[in-house]
């Protein structure tokens, strides 16, 4: 399929960090070819229910966007779960950013 969006929009080098199964960090970096006014936001589901829930707080820069997630009293103990990346600007169509994260 043809993933609608300007190209190099999506976000790069996503990667989330555990640090006990209450806390886990996930970080990102914003797409290179994407508008400056771009705004990220992530979702993420456990697949053993399906809610789909968007990060709760959100760790910005200092322009004010969102380049990462802090979860709290979240219980980690699925095997995968899913993230979605998904972002908006007035200037362009943002590519989304989706992935299976085996957590462990």
């Amino acid at each position: 399929p043809v993933f609608a969006g300007m190209n190099g929009s999506a976000i790069e080098n996503f990667s989330c960090v555990i640090y006990n199964i209450f806390l886990m960090n996930c970080t990102w970096q914003a797409g290179r070819h994407a508008p400056a006014d771009t705004q990220y936001f992530l979702y993420w589901q456990n697949p053993r229910d399906d809610k789909e829930m968007e990060c709760e707080l959100y760790i910005k820069d200092e322009n004010g966007r969102n380049m990462g997630c802090r979860f709290q009293n979240v219980r980690i103990e699925i095997e995968k779960a899913y993230f979605l990346v998904n972002g908006s600007s007035k200037d362009a169509l943002i590519q989304f950013y989706d992935e299976y994260i085996e957590l462990y």
